[in-house]
């Protein structure tokens, strides 16, 4: 009987786990299941383009490998039996694994702010993304777009929306001091400038209470918007909050040297589900993923696998197509067109390698 490796999610971490396999060698008494609601991976990391108009979406689509070893598997899942071994689908027959890999990303974390999952649109889904886009291109010329959350989404989301919509008025809202609030200060003091000189409007220290149609509550204050983009948090996907087993402060996974989780080791958990001492990114979630293929490759040879410690590049963010930001390593900060041209470099090296 054929044993099953099942990968919950054809995201960065689920797609380089089946990429790696195929490529190195899977068993012949094993199928590799992959399991999306799509037929096509989304690069997330440039939904903020799509939203905002300056991309089509075929642009950032990836199609999936073709090969007799994996097969696809397309539906929502309900819920993950650890027990049973067992995963449940809204919409098809149940599945069970052998080995699983549960890299179902994230959802928009909304701090308790009444109103705010009904009356915000998101940019976390495809799908989401899609409606967004529909949102901001249906408001009227002058009128007012406001993004929740001056992190790294929220910043490129702002900037991209300005080089698509010069006709808009388009605020940044952010409950801290300041936006990019975890990058050094130089770095923040140059993306402050670029939309001051964008006529971006920034607004720092507002405490969002509830959120009703076109109305943002700060207290005693009423902000009108037309359409409100929501940035302004993450957390696990529900098929996680739901599993006992044991979690960080954030409602990842507590996992093991090998990303398994210890009372079920041959469960996996890759990318925003998983603890990890980092933020997290596409880049940690890939780094994992090639992690886990070798874990799983030395399974199958019967060997004690040997990982090294993860360690990302850096980070890169846009200011729309000419402008950008970034740290490489650990403390070397870039600005302008050159950080740009290599956050351009890294999607056409990820469009390469999974296309």
């Amino acid at each position: 009987m054929m044993k099953k490796f099942v990968i919950l999610g054809g995201g960065y971490g689920g797609l380089t786990i089946a990429t790696q396999l195929l490529e190195h060698g899977v068993p012949e008494d094993t199928e590799i299941y992959l399991v999306d609601r799509m037929p096509f991976q989304g690069l997330k990391t440039e939904y903020y383009a799509l939203a905002s108009g300056t991309i089509a979406e075929t642009h950032i689509r990836i199609n999936y490998p073709v090969d007799p070893r994996l097969q696809m598997a397309y539906g929502e899942v309900e819920a993950v039996d650890l027990e049973k071994k067992l995963i449940q689908f809204a919409n098809r027959e149940p599945l069970e694994y052998d080995w699983l890999v549960i890299g179902l990303g994230c959802v928009d974390k909304y701090h308790d702010i009444i109103g705010a999952e009904a009356y915000s649109n998101s940019i976390q889904t495809f799908s989401q993304t899609r409606a967004t886009y529909q949102k901001v291109n249906d408001v009227a010329p002058y009128g007012q777009i406001s993004i929740i959350g001056g992190g790294l989404s929220g910043v490129e989301m702002v900037s991209e929306l300005r080089e698509s919509r010069p006709d808009l008025n388009i605020r940044l809202i952010d409950r801290g001091p300041s936006l990019l609030s975890g990058f050094p200060g130089n770095l923040q003091k140059y993306v402050r400038e670029w939309m001051e000189h964008h006529q971006i409007e920034l607004r720092s220290l507002v405490s969002l209470s509830r959120i009703e149609g076109g109305d943002l509550y700060n207290q005693n204050e009423i902000i009108r918007t037309d359409v409100t983009i929501w940035t302004a948090g993450i957390q696990p996907s529900p098929i996680i909050q739901a599993l006992n087993v044991e979690k960080d402060p954030q409602g990842r996974v507590i996992i093991n040297q090998f990303h398994q989780i210890p009372t079920y080791t041959d469960v996996y958990v890759v990318g925003d589900c998983a603890s990890l001492p980092f933020s997290p990114s596409a880049q940690a979630a890939e780094a994992q993923g090639k992690q886990i293929a070798e874990v799983m490759l030395s399974i199958w040879e019967g060997e004690t696998p040997r990982l090294g410690k993860i360690k990302l590049k850096g980070v890169l963010g846009s200011l729309g197509k000419k402008s950008g930001f970034g740290i490489m390593g650990k403390r070397t900060v870039m600005t302008g067109k050159i950080a740009r041209a290599l956050k351009s470099g890294v999607l056409w090296m990820s469009k390469r390698h999974f296309g």
